[in-house]
């Protein structure tokens, strides 16, 4: 795609996947805010050398602070995913309580920076809360600070992603650049990418768990595979978990795309819960990546994914090298944006700013 020239600043931005699809969407991404030192360490080593700021968000201090920093490079567009727990425990009523002061440094943000646009990420039980009114709440606050705003519920599978992940998205503009209407989804359920096509060319790692830095075993398989090696020559983060033979045993009885409901009477039992004992299905996109990585299990071996595999299902590609231990690795790709939902998001942001230069300034 051609470069944007829009700078953006990533808030709550852990290792930075929605950044780095609007990176891949021609952007320049020049700040990740977070207080997590793993996420931000990845996030640095994997984004064209845009700053990591271990910040308290909750302190809106650091407003003033980012305004310094970056008051010779003008804000464009503010991306975010903040936490959203407390509104399950304040409701409406109390939209200003402290719990909820993650949710409102965002709207602080765009309120004192006035990018052109921002996109706000969150999981989709944000919009049913209360009945929708914490939901509306968001939107008529971000409508009084001037912008035109879009929410929509969007599936990543939808767009490319080997993965059913459902998140909610709030879109804000300048009312000079109209009303933003989500990307045209890119694939239907006949075609979504599958976890085969997503991981069957990484080494199988049931005889050893391998190293952070290994080499690939395979050529790519498939057009999915194929686009995240790039040129990518060596393969991190596929290191395998040494589990129990016990553990070992009880996913060898569940099938491909079955869970602890498919166990035999008396087996598994200490984890009976929605998500428990999941295999993923090998001609199915994954179910939604977790952070504990303990609860889903390869459609084909018995263990739980590696880093690299969830990283692939979140469409991360294979030269995004995570940092941390393997467990800070595993939040950091389950927390993530997956990237390639960031591109199309960017890219259809960018067209409606686009078309406000060329009116302003001619054809660009």
């Amino acid at each position: 795609m051609e470069k944007a020239n829009l700078n953006v600043v990533d808030l709550f931005c852990g290792c930075g996947g929605l950044s780095l699809g609007f990176i891949e969407a021609g952007y320049n991404v020049i700040l990740g805010v977070d207080n997590d030192p793993a996420a931000l360490e990845t996030f640095k080593a994997n984004h064209n050398g845009a700053e990591a700021w271990n910040t308290d968000l909750s302190d809106n201090s650091f407003l003033k602070e980012m305004y310094r920093a970056t008051k010779d490079k003008k804000i464009d567009v503010i991306i975010a995913g903040p936490p959203c727990q407390g509104f399950s425990l304040t409701g409406l009523r109390n939209f200003d309580d402290k719990r909820n002061v993650l949710y409102l440094a965002v709207i602080a943000a765009v309120k004192k920076i006035k990018p052109k646009a921002f996109l706000i990420e969150n999981v989709p039980g944000l919009a049913a809360l209360y009945g929708g009114q914490v939901k509306d709440e968001i939107i008529r606050r971000l409508k009084d600070v001037g912008y035109n705003v879009t929410m929509d519920i969007l599936c990543a599978a939808d767009y490319g992603v080997p993965q059913m992940r459902k998140r909610v998205f709030f879109v804000g503009m300048e009312k000079s650049l109209g009303q933003f209407e989500f990307p045209p989804k890119t694939h239907l359920p006949d075609n979504y990418v599958t976890c085969a096509d997503a991981i069957s060319d990484l080494p199988s790692r049931e005889d050893e768990s391998g190293e952070e830095e290994d080499d690939y075993e395979s050529p790519p398989l498939t057009s999915y595979q194929r686009e995240l090696r790039s040129n990518c020559r060596k393969l991190y983060n596929h290191t395998a978990t040494n589990h129990t033979e016990i553990v070992k045993n009880v996913i060898k009885l569940v099938p491909e795309g079955g869970d602890y409901r498919d166990l035999p009477k008396g087996v598994g039992e200490h984890r009976k819960f929605n998500e428990a004992w999941t295999r993923y299905h090998g001609n199915r996109p994954s179910h939604t990546i977790d952070t504990g990585h303990r609860n889903h299990f390869h459609y084909k071996y018995n263990r739980v994914p590696t880093v690299r595999e969830n990283a692939r299902l979140q469409s991360f590609p294979d030269s995004f090298v995570f940092c941390g231990t393997r467990t800070q690795q595993n939040r950091q790709v389950g927390n993530a944006v997956p990237p390639l939902m960031g591109y199309y998001l960017g890219k259809q942001l960018f067209s409606y700013i686009r078309q406000e230069q060329e009116l302003v300034y001619g054809k660009i």
